[in-house]
């Protein structure tokens, strides 16, 4: 069993809080006012860790840099700023693990790409803004995961050097950013993986199907 962590950290999206649904309502909205069918939970979940970028290009087909994505992607995140805490949830199991590291005495925090302006509104909604030792969003620093940055700007805030600090995430580019920042990381099964994903490729350090896998993992259930 891996040494226990005296920090850790967590993806938002797919990892920590549940926000497909409210990211597939923003985007099906998008559709049914261009009278085209919704699409469905299932292929909207497999895309929502790639943020407004996979979003748009699934439902629209294009990406940044065709003409039309800045309008569409501006449009949609009109849309999910206006609900992005309606149906938004932290997942199954994932209250007990933080009350379980927080009684531990251990700091806790988020590193996300997503945009402080729609990361800590939700955060606030949810409860956990306040709690977490730190929030590192997606414009913190000058460059997003899978740049070091983020969690080597993480790993200051929260005072734990970043082999001591655990990272969850459920992305490849998550992984990258952990390795390159010399940080032990934990890849989300349970998170928004898509069919062409292979998480077991990804060189995680563990794997973990629910947030509560994560107690026997760092030795937090003993």
């Amino acid at each position: 069993m891996p040494a226990m962590p005296r920090a850790v950290l967590f993806d938002l999206d797919g990892t920590l809080v549940d926000t497909a649904p409210d990211l597939g309502d923003a985007l099906n909205r998008m559709l049914q006012q261009r009278g085209r069918p919704a699409l469905a939970t299932h292929t909207i979940r497999a895309q929502a860790s790639h943020g407004s970028q996979g979003l748009i290009r699934l439902a629209f087909g294009v990406a940044d840099g065709d003409p039309g994505f800045q309008e569409l992607r501006r449009e949609f995140l009109d849309h999910y700023a206006a609900h992005l805490a309606d149906r938004s949830e932290l997942f199954p199991g994932m209250a007990t693990l933080l009350g379980a590291i927080d009684n531990r005495g251990i700091p806790w925090g988020v590193i996300t790409n997503k945009p402080a302006r729609y990361t800590e509104p939700l955060l606030d909604r949810l409860g956990l803004l306040r709690r977490a030792a730190c929030v590192v969003s997606g414009d913190t620093c000058v460059r997003p995961k899978p740049d070091p940055a983020p969690m080597l700007h993480a790993s200051r805030v929260v005072a734990v050097t970043p082999e001591h600090c655990l990272y969850v995430g459920d992305a490849e580019r998550d992984v990258q950013a952990a390795r390159a920042a010399g940080m032990p990381v934990v890849v989300a099964l349970y998170g928004y993986l898509g069919e062409v994903d292979r998480p077991q490729d990804w060189g995680g350090d563990g794997y973990i199907r629910a947030p509560l896998d994560l107690l026997d993992y760092t030795g937090l259930a003993t």
